[in-house]
């Protein structure tokens, strides 16, 4: 391995991360074969053990490796391991957030500032894929949090996750047949029936959906929740990830991702995106501040990869958007201003410290 760069703003646990998952998923290190132990790691990178550990317990916690012990860590990555059926495993119990942890005071300070800024111009109607100021708000924010990199043009704004996937179906095609998790949340269901497209629906196994179920699909749209799927809680491993991309590319289709709960990843890093990993433009990623903040804010976003920007443009570019231009500067102004990711990093402690609670109490 490298040494860290000690002039990048990259944490060096975070550059040994993203150096071993790179090398795990080239194939350089294949399934079962040893890392390098934490101390000689350390003296390879010019770090501490500290340091190596923390890096580790990432590569652990996104299902790269495993910890066995007085033993050393295994790359446990492999796109051909069998799968573990659904019903073995119990899923976790819902975290849940208070309707008190929202920032009512500092949300009402952002939208007593957009009416002062803006005046009149709140009348005027916001273009078709959403305002530039939230289009480029959501973009940044992206980047810090999640490292996914898109230009402002890439974003649509819309009235919610479910207006999105109707959009999706339009953009992509009504000939088309889109599979989806079983069980799965049952509005995305209803939403791809409701506009008249074939649906199949593909059994979850413990680590996503089952590889032989994506083996017989025919669909050349799969929509997939790779953190926390509902209502199983199903998280999808590195390996499961890259299948889903190697599905939309093997089919020439495209995988949407519904990352609804992913502000709420209780990991010491935000699990990685199918977006952020695709190579060929083969995903389109979806995600709401109904989730993340409260289900009366009807705004949500979908990402496209720049393949598409012209197809979107040319068949259902004319929609106007459907979140309010207001409600779209003020969430705009509170995303820039920072409040959005501090008010996430507290509900993360505070759910954290009931995890912790949780399973003290199990013992």
């Amino acid at each position: 391995m490298k040494p860290v760069d000690k002039q990048s703003n990259t944490p060096a646990y975070l550059q040994i991360y993203l150096d071993v998952r790179k090398t795990i998923a080239s194939g350089a290190l294949a399934y079962g074969a040893k890392l390098p132990s934490k101390r000689s790691m350390a003296e390879e990178t010019g770090t501490s053990v500290i340091t190596i550990e923390h890096a580790y317990d990432l590569l652990i916690e996104e299902g790269y490796v495993e910890a066995k012990t007085r033993s050393g860590y295994y790359v446990t990555y492999d796109f051909d391991a069998a799968d573990v059926p659904l019903e073995r495993v119990a899923p976790p119990p819902p975290h849940r957030k208070a309707i008190a942890d929202f920032p009512f005071s500092v949300y009402a300070t952002c939208a007593r500032k957009v009416i002062a800024d803006y005046g009149e111009r709140l009348l005027i109607k916001s273009p078709n894929n959403g305002c530039p100021e939230l289009r480029a708000a959501i973009a940044d924010y992206l980047m810090r949090a999640k490292g996914i990199d898109v230009q402002p043009s890439q974003i649509v704004v819309g009235a919610g996750a479910e207006y999105l996937y109707g959009l999706c179906v339009q953009l992509l095609g009504r000939d088309k047949t889109y599979a989806i998790e079983m069980p799965s949340y049952q509005t995305i269901y209803r939403v791809y029936r409701a506009n008249g497209v074939r649906i199949e629906r593909l059994k979850m196994g413990r680590d996503g959906i089952m590889s032989a179920e994506l083996n017989r699909a025919t669909a050349t749209v799969l929509h997939v929740t790779p953190f926390s799927s509902y209502p199983t809680g199903v998280t999808a491993t590195a390996a499961k990830r890259a299948e889903y991309i190697a599905y939309a590319e093997q089919h020439s289709g495209y995988v949407i991702e519904d990352d609804f709960n992913s502000e709420f990843c209780l990991s010491t890093k935000p699990h990685d995106a199918l977006f952020a990993q695709d190579a060929h433009g083969r995903v389109i990623y979806i995600n709401t501040f109904s989730k993340s903040l409260a289900p009366s804010l009807r705004i949500g976003y979908m990402i496209l990869p720049t393949e598409l920007l012209a197809r979107y443009r040319e068949t259902i570019g004319f929609y106007s958007c459907t979140a309010s231009t207001f409600d779209q500067y003020v969430l705009a102004e509170f995303i820039a201003a920072g409040h959005f990711e501090r008010y996430l990093r507290r509900v993360r402690r505070k759910l954290r410290k009931q995890q912790r609670s949780s399973l003290a109490k199990s013992f």
